[in-house]
């Protein structure tokens, strides 16, 4: 263990936040510093932005060190925790630098541009002894966790099957320029690699990884307008994707995704088992990372589902943080795992290791959308 985990066990974790620009706010300004400043085991304690104004600007917001790099901030004394939340290219370079300085670092997902890029990552930080968190906090949401439990508990008997539907908001044919990447297959933050991932890691967290997938990725709008000016690009990152297979545990998970949003529910998954059924939802957002879900049941004699009570214990850890993106996008969740895995000793927070599973999963699914063939997940 380097000597910043050490010392985080200590004290409050000192956070440094990598893409706090207040004056272009994005998720970093949104969920992760309202979590850090409300959270018992953390202090922010620096930021950084791409240029000297908007760093300043930063500074001047959070109260603390404002950097225009990032290789200032990992470098900071008192920065034990390093937070990526920035486009996915520059995932791996930034983490890197962490790893070398001996800093522990919590990288947004996608991890890197490719499944190499991963699995360098891993193979680095567990080398080096410095603990890793990956943001895939779907799992985190109070809905899911409990639905796990009570599936756990037998609620519906054994589970036979799973069918998850959703929406990504974005990959229409129209966009603002901040999302242009998005519709690049090659710039690492595709539907499969962002909503479709996230959807189906919480998924796999409930009922298991996948032992085989078939899948099929289509771009159904082939050009989006950029709203800022008008322009047009062509789409190559696919907008709509059905992916089926069978769970190591025997179960059939089917999951569908488009692009926009839904004149239903944007998100509902449900899962039937031999005695019962569950089905989670959100009215609005189909990305389940970042959205409030509601749960819904019934079993044995039940004519229909009915609410199920998310209780208190699933939210006690949460209870400090104000109503808003880092409640409702389980980010504060995420860092309280975290926190309790460092004083405690544990590893229960998904880290690189667990990020490099779900990238080959990302290249199996891509591989038999391909080549219409089944693969097996490694």
């Amino acid at each position: 263990m380097s000597n910043h985990q050490q010392q985080a066990n200590h004290k409050k974790i000192g956070v440094g936040i990598i893409g706090a620009s207040p004056s272009n706010p994005g998720w970093a300004v949104a969920a992760h510093i309202p979590a850090v400043q409300a959270l018992p085991d953390f202090r922010l304690v620096a930021v950084s932005t791409s240029n000297r104004e908007s760093a300043d600007a930063a500074a001047e917001a959070f109260g603390v060190p404002g950097f225009d790099n990032y290789q200032d901030l990992i470098q900071h004394p008192e920065v034990d925790l390093v937070v990526i939340a920035i486009n996915v290219q520059y995932h791996y370079d930034i983490a890197l630098a962490a790893i070398e300085a001996g800093k522990m670092v919590y990288s947004e997902w996608p991890l890197g541009m490719s499944t190499e890029q991963a699995q360098d990552l891993a193979n680095r930080a567990k080398e080096a002894g410095v603990r890793t968190f990956i943001g895939l906090q779907a799992r985190y949401s109070p809905a899911i966790q409990h639905a796990r439990d009570l599936i756990a508990q037998g609620y519906i008997g054994n589970v036979l099957a799973t069918t998850l539907s959703g929406t990504g908001l974005i990959w229409e044919p129209v966009t603002i320029r901040k999302f242009a990447y998005t519709y690049d297959v090659n710039a690492g933050a595709t539907m499969l690699a962002s909503a479709g991932l996230h959807a189906i890691d919480g998924l796999n967290y409930v009922l298991g990884d996948y032992d085989n997938v078939s899948a099929k990725l289509e771009v159904r709008h082939p050009e989006v307008q950029i709203a800022d000016d008008g322009t047009t690009l062509k789409v190559t990152a696919p907008d709509h994707m059905a992916i089926i297979g069978t769970l190591e545990s025997g179960v059939l998970a089917t999951t569908l995704y488009r692009s926009g949003t839904s004149r239903d529910f944007d998100l509902r998954w449900e899962i039937i088992g031999t005695d019962g059924e569950l089905v989670i939802t959100a009215d609005f957002n189909g990305n389940m990372q970042n959205t409030e879900l509601k749960l819904r049941g019934g079993k044995g004699e039940d004519k229909t589902l009915g609410e199920i009570v998310i209780p208190d214990p699933y939210t006690e850890d949460i209870k400090s943080i104000p109503e808003g993106p880092a409640r409702s996008s389980n980010i504060g969740k995420f860092y309280a795992s975290l926190a309790k895995d460092l004083r405690e000793g544990t590893n229960e927070t998904p880290d690189f290791a667990h990020a490099v599973k779900r990238h080959l999963l990302y290249d199996a699914i891509m591989t038999a959308s391909r080549t219409g063939v089944e693969q097996k997940v490694n």
